[in-house]
């Protein structure tokens, strides 16, 4: 298949096939020969840890298929009829990844060329689910499909689909025209688009160990939530090459690596999320400190907001010539943000995402946990390296370290910046989805919260 050769020989054979003019300019840093996932059967039947749920449940199909005993051979063909039907109703409800060469893929499907495999059984493609793909490959990149959508795009002359080849749950299936339809209508009956967002996601092999890499991954478990991605798994491919593409570019502008590459660094520097929500922040506690004994909800409102007008025209006055037509309306809109947080802290503690003697420091966490996910956006588009990724993560683990006190802390300072971003006191989406998360990733035993101390110990290992 596509990873059977060397990478010095795939080198060649690339420079002579040629690349188009997008090529992965960093991706040779990136070269290895596990392009596809190689997985090795254990010698124990049943003794497999699978990745995730899914291949957890096709690995129990199989291993009691494969312990069954039956009367005859038309007895051992019902029963693996049975296998194939419950192994296609669990790929129904979920996406398939389908292997494409770099330049032989594309935004639109039907411009795609499947790389078609002639077996002694018939012309086949692999299929993978997303908990087995491999770390993302300069030269190779996956693709997502829904069954319904595989049914429509997969050339008429292929005859199957080689589903996990190389792994514990490998299946092999047949694609005709009769079968075809049975995949479009066990979508109809399986798929759920909803069903797949807002879920907490847990790899449970092929992870960082405890280290500020995984901890620097678990900064973006509010977003994995959202999107119903696995927030402990450094080989990000998301939903799949040219989603994640039109994802970074729709939602960041980002079409290329020097784009990713300043976003990265800005978010890291926190500096994207406007100053002054910082700024506003900061007067409270300065306030705290001189007056309160440090508690920030015990500070006036009258005077946080005074505070901030004073020092926001202390801070003006050094620097007279940025000030522009809108001064007054920018004081105004800066020193509104008091109540605007006030509000949002009221409705925090009332859901439970704030206690109720606790306010919000800081909304570093909405930067940090952002560039936590931008490392992995932009890993799994082929924009950074894995190094680059790496580093952008850990760097975002010890910037979360320095902002914020604990994952609680870390979480209202994200679900702060989001709302001020987004939801405009409307309490609408942007904020539930942010309590929805909140919640699960303080209650459930599986969440980083409850397996990755927020404070790490001094000379902690990067975590492999």
């Amino acid at each position: 298949m596509f990873g059977g050769r060397g990478r010095t020989a795939r080198r060649g054979r690339y420079q002579e096939e040629g690349r188009s003019d997008d090529r992965y300019v960093v991706g040779e840093l990136d070269d290895h020969d596990e392009a596809l996932p190689d997985v090795p059967v254990p010698e124990e039947p049943g003794t497999w840890q699978a990745p995730d749920v899914l291949e957890q449940h096709l690995y129990g199909l199989i291993t009691r298929h494969a312990a069954g005993e039956w009367e005859d051979e038309e007895a051992q063909e019902e029963a693996r009829g049975e296998l194939t039907l419950a192994y296609l109703e669990a790929l129904a409800g979920d996406l398939v990844y389908v292997p494409f060469r770099r330049e032989e893929t594309s935004p639109d499907p039907g411009r795609r060329t499947f790389h078609v495999y002639d077996t002694p059984v018939g012309r086949l493609v692999a299929v993978y689910t997303r908990g087995l793909l491999p770390r993302p490959h300069p030269y190779l990149v996956f693709e997502s499909y829904t069954l319904r959508d595989l049914a429509d795009d997969l050339p008429k002359d292929v005859d199957g689909i080689a589903v996990n080849n190389r792994t514990p749950i490998p299946m092999l299936m047949a694609a005709d025209a009769e079968e075809r339809q049975v995949w479009r209508a066990l979508h109809n009956e399986h798929w759920d688009e909803d069903g797949r967002a807002e879920r907490l996601v847990t790899l449970r092999s092929g992870v960082p160990s405890l280290g500020p890499l995984l901890h620097g991954l678990a900064l973006g478990a509010h977003m994995c939530f959202v999107n119903g991605e696995a927030w402990n798994n450094p080989h990000y491919h998301g939903l799949g090459l040219s989603i994640e593409h039109e994802r970074l570019a729709k939602w960041w502008g980002v079409t290329g690596r020097d784009e990713w590459l300043d976003v990265q660094r800005r978010l890291l520097d926190r500096d994207v999320t406007p100053w002054y929500w910082e700024f506003v922040l900061e007067a409270r506690i300065a306030l705290a400190e001189r007056h309160t004994g440090g508690r920030l909800q015990a500070v006036d409102a009258t005077a946080w907001r005074a505070h901030v007008e004073t020092a926001l025209r202390e801070r003006a006055a050094q620097v007279p010539e940025q000030i522009g037509p809108d001064w007054e309306e920018f004081v105004a809109h800066v020193v509104g943000l008091v109540g605007k947080v006030l509000r949002y802290e009221g409705r925090f503690r009332a859901d439970g995402l704030l206690a109720a003697d606790a306010a919000v420091r800081s909304v570093a966490a909405w930067d940090i946990g952002r560039a936590s996910m931008m490392a992995r956006w932009g890993y799994g588009a082929r924009f950074a390296t894995r190094a680059e990724m790496r580093e952008a993560v850990v760097e975002a683990s010890g910037a979360a370290q320095s902002a914020h006190t604990s994952w609680r802390d870390f979480s209202a300072g994200y679900a702060l910046g989001r709302c001020l971003h987004f939801d405009e006191e409307e309490f609408g989406g942007w904020y539930q989805e942010m309590l929805a998360a909140h919640q699960i990733l303080a209650t459930r035993p599986d969440s980083p919260w409850q397996t990755v101390p927020f404070r790490l110990p001094q000379g902690a290992g990067l975590g492999a």
